[in-house]
């Protein structure tokens, strides 16, 4: 699978373009802008893109009106697919997100039920109640993603949903050529529609690639050989900022463990979850780590961890942005993009992840474990990496059995000699390839 060798990077495109919080029903081509960054995706050395919603909607793109229409505040189709094409030609894929649970009171089949109620050919496409209300006292009940009315659940069990959306998803490889799709909020979506959208797409294109959010709990319930292909891995996510601000990396030493460890239990071996340090829906690694000195420690662990590596646009540079302050925040209109020293630190990291096996398909196991110091090793077919972090400000004397003499650092290209123990510098990274 192309996607446990690539490294993604996130763009919320209604943001990112500067789009109005409302949909104003005026066409602008604002998602030509993001053409402007291509060059800078690619020296980042990102090869996958994964846009947030794009498609016709109400307001933030999740409440979608039309699953065949770009959202005219981005644009139109021709305008997507000719931004698809450049991204194509550049050797990076479109992953788009795949709002299947729910859609907008704009939706055009909600629309004729509100219109005609019983009488619509539309009406078991969602979970109404006509004797009841709702909270913009349309006259009857239906029921909303976790008690949001702006939100109208989809009845995945009606034939003519299915339909519709397995051709809207057919369109979108035909006329945008889309690699895959993340699925939002997966952990609410019937397993039975996970299972027959993966033996569909696996129809549509090789390696079609299917991703799905999910906050917590286990996994393997959307994962599997006819599931999904990845997962959100919030565990980690919480885990790596956790581990800086408390000076505890015991504690993303155990998620790895739990989740990718030497031991029978492991939960997730052999399997690749996609892993990020931020993303649209949660405060910016740069506000939310109290001490910047670590934020490119905790890239060098993202891209150095069991998974696929994400970055959120803007967040390669350090852009703030607190969750409390509302989803606006997290997702502002950048005019273009970056380059900055943390920006080149990623770029390396990435190189370095994607041109090492044993980074993108290793195991897990761990070498040296203090609270402010983690080694540990992944090893594929004979090669051996050794990832080392230390947290602290003063300089750390670390002793390990690295099982060779010498070794070269995949970050600096430099090599480097044990003898029975390394020095770490203060907040220091390095990926040793053991000789």
């Amino acid at each position: 699978m192309w996607a446990n060798e690539s490294v993604f990077y996130q763009i919320y495109p209604l943001g990112l373009c500067g789009a109005p919080r409302e949909n104003d029903g005026v066409t602008v081509n604002r998602i030509g802008r993001v053409a402007g960054w291509v060059e800078h995706i690619k020296a980042l050395g990102a090869d996958a893109v994964y846009f947030s919603p794009v498609f016709e909607s109400d307001c933030h793109g999740y409440d979608t009106r039309d699953y065949r229409k770009i959202d005219c505040r981005l644009g139109t189709n021709a305008d997507f697919a000719g931004l698809c094409t450049l991204l194509h030609e550049h050797g990076i894929r479109v992953v788009l997100d795949g709002v299947f649970n729910h859609v907008g009171r704009g939706f055009w089949a909600f629309q004729d039920v509100l219109k005609n109620r019983e009488a619509s050919p539309y009406k078991d496409w969602f979970f109404l109640n006509f004797g009841g209300n709702n909270g913009y006292n349309d006259g009857l009940w239906y029921e909303g993603w976790e008690g949001h009315y702006e939100l109208v659940k989809l009845n995945l069990r009606n034939e003519e949903v299915v339909g519709h959306l397995f051709a809207c998803i057919r369109a979108w490889v035909e006329e945008f050529d889309i690699d895959g799709l993340r699925l939002d909020v997966a952990y609410c979506l019937d397993p039975d529609f996970l299972c027959r959208l993966r033996a569909f797409t696996d129809t549509l294109k090789p390696e079609f690639f299917l991703v799905g959010e999910i906050l917590g709990g286990d996994y393997n319930r959307i994962l599997g050989e006819q599931k999904l292909h990845s997962a959100t891995n919030y565990e980690c996510y919480k885990g790596l900022y956790s581990s800086f601000n408390s000076l505890n990396l015991f504690e993303i030493a155990h998620s790895l463990l739990r989740q990718f460890g030497p031991e029978n239990w492991t939960l997730y071996k052999g399997k690749h979850l996609l892993n990020f340090v931020d993303n649209h829906d949660v405060t910016r690694v740069a506000s939310i780590l109290q001490n910047p000195a670590h934020l490119p420690l905790i890239y060098a662990l993202l891209f150095a961890m069991p998974g696929i590596p994400c970055v959120y646009y803007g967040s390669e540079w350090g852009v703030t942005g607190e969750k409390s302050q509302g989803d606006h925040a997290l997702r502002p209109c950048l005019e273009e993009p970056v380059w900055t020293e943390l920006t080149e630190w990623i770029s390396t990291c990435a190189a370095a992840h994607k041109q090492c096996k044993a980074l993108c398909y290793g195991g897990y196991r761990n070498l040296l474990l203090q609270n402010k110091q983690l080694i540990f090793e992944r090893a594929l077919d004979g090669q051996r990496v050794l990832v080392a972090i230390n947290a602290d400000a003063e300089p750390y004397t670390a002793h390990f059995d690295a099982g060779a003499g010498r070794a070269r650092d995949l970050l600096t290209g430099q090599e480097h000699d044990f003898g029975g123990g390394s020095i770490l510098p203060p907040y220091s990274a390095a990926y040793w390839e053991i000789f």
